[in-house]
């Protein structure tokens, strides 16, 4: 069905700026629907939400949206061209496992 086309991209139209920027692609295969999203890179924060929550409420209704149609959907958000490169999830982990004193040595105040 193309229902789930349809409510992904009136959802996602209505979070963001630059709506003619906005771009879903749709694969099936024996896994199941793949929708592929293009947003412009100045409306990725918007998809993603806080922490993520946008996107996963997002992948949430459109499984619901599946299910209605026997089909397993899956969202995958492909990041903008252009992008600033994100830092490794590793590289968080090492900077909050610092002590005061070693981050403050890290900062070389003078």
């Amino acid at each position: 069905m193309v229902d789930d086309v349809a409510f992904l991209e009136f959802v996602i139209k209505a979070l963001v700026e630059h709506q003619s920027d906005v771009k879903i692609t749709r694969t099936v295969d024996e896994m199941g629907v793949l929708m592929t999203l293009d947003v412009h890179p100045d409306d990725m924060g918007k998809v993603i939400g806080r922490q993520g929550n946008t996107a996963k409420a997002i992948r949430i209704l459109l499984r619901v949206v599946g299910m209605k149609n026997n089909a397993r959907v899956n969202l995958k958000i492909n990041e903008p061209a252009g992008a600033a490169p994100r830092p490794p999830r590793d590289s968080y982990a090492s900077n909050a496992s610092k002590t005061v004193d070693e981050a403050m040595e890290d900062l070389n105040l003078e």
